[in-house]
């Protein structure tokens, strides 16, 4: 509704459209990235408890290097700066929750570079980009790194804060052992408090938990891609478990609360810009990608697979979208091309 040519009422600004993530009612995209924000930053306070402060030194530099990174290149390019809507920010936490605290330091900067430059910013900055910019980073540095991705601290180990580390001494992770046919050393209650060996952002199940009911109270996120992710990979885990001496209960649960799968269900896989837009297609989305990560830890080399299931079903977002989009949007679009077609023929 508008009252005249130069005023506009509220009514209209909030049927504004814009790029992923939309705007609904009065919030906008910091809000958004605030309340994502906000139960990353006590994932990585959990998990300098457990191995000190190299873990907020690895998160500041990547951090530091995705915004920097995108502060220069919109700069360089002539491009509104977006550095404000915290989306960087966000980037380089995901990204540093997905890496292991023994990290050499100078390896986030390589990773937020690659994240902010070559995944979001080169397809057209924040809601343009087809693949989540944290994922990609850290299967560029698994592929060029891969020894820094092998090496896991035991837990309550205080590592040095800048220097590299070589006499560490790896721990196994849950998922290893579940990979090798065993049964973790862990507990249930100390994968749910995130006592053990594993990626910053990996600490707490508890944590990660927690911030989704935020995020699906804030309406942040809805419930739809959580669900048929974490659903798909208990269905598979009862039905083919890899440790037969385990309790059922027991081992799906280990399934579910190790590696990063919580963080990726929750966190990473209901990205606005590159998960689908309606609900059975979220549903289908989160399904592919439960279905992925069991595959690949099943049949892969190995134990960890949230990372590369995520960005295979990214490529098929927009098929997802294409095949559940409304029947009414379809036959308008349908409706629109007709008409230009008609109008070319004219001409």
């Amino acid at each position: 509704m508008i009252e005249n040519e130069n005023k506009v009422t509220v009514s209209e600004k909030m049927l504004t459209v814009t790029l992923p993530p939309h705007i609904r009612e009065h919030e906008g995209t910091a809000r958004v990235m605030g309340c994502v924000l906000l139960p990353l930053l006590c994932l990585v306070a959990l998990s300098t408890y457990y191995y000190g402060a190299r873990v907020v030194i690895i998160t500041a530099i990547s951090v530091l290097s995705c915004v920097i990174s995108e502060w220069l290149y919109q700069r360089l390019t002539m491009k509104k700066c977006t550095v404000g809507d915290l989306s960087a920010v966000v980037t380089g936490t995901l990204l540093a929750c997905t890496l292991p605290p023994s990290i050499p330091v100078w390896m986030p900067v390589v990773g937020g570079v690659f994240a902010i430059v070559a995944v979001k910013q080169v397809f057209g900055g924040i809601g343009r980009n087809f693949m989540n910019p944290a994922l990609a980073a850290r299967a560029f540095m698994m592929l060029s790194w891969p020894a820094s991705f092998t090496t896991w601290p035991p837990v309550h180990t205080r590592l040095a804060l800048f220097s590299s580390m070589p006499d560490l001494v790896s721990s196994a992770t849950p998922l290893a052992s579940l990979k090798a046919g065993e049964q973790p050393a862990e507990d249930l209650l100390q994968l749910f408090i995130g006592e053990r060996a594993g990626s910053i952002g990996e600490t707490a199940a508890v944590i990660l938990i927690a911030g989704g009911l935020l995020l699906l109270v804030t309406r942040v996120i809805t419930w739809h891609i959580p669900t048929a992710y974490i659903g798909t990979v208990a269905v598979i885990a009862a039905l083919f478990p890899r440790v037969s001496y385990m309790p059922l209960g027991t081992y799906v649960l280990t399934e579910i609360m190790s590696g990063g799968l919580l963080l990726g269900a929750i966190y990473m896989a209901t990205d606005y810009s590159t998960s689908p837009v309606h609900p059975v297609g979220k549903i289908i989305f989160g399904v592919g990608c439960g279905a992925l990560t069991m595959f690949m830890r099943y049949k892969g080399s190995g134990p960890e697979s949230v990372c590369f299931a995520i960005i295979v079903m990214n490529c098929f977002t927009w098929m997802i979208d294409r095949a559940t989009a409304p029947v009414r949007l379809r036959d308008g679009w349908y409706k629109i091309k007709a008409k230009f077609a008609r109008k070319g023929a004219a001409r």
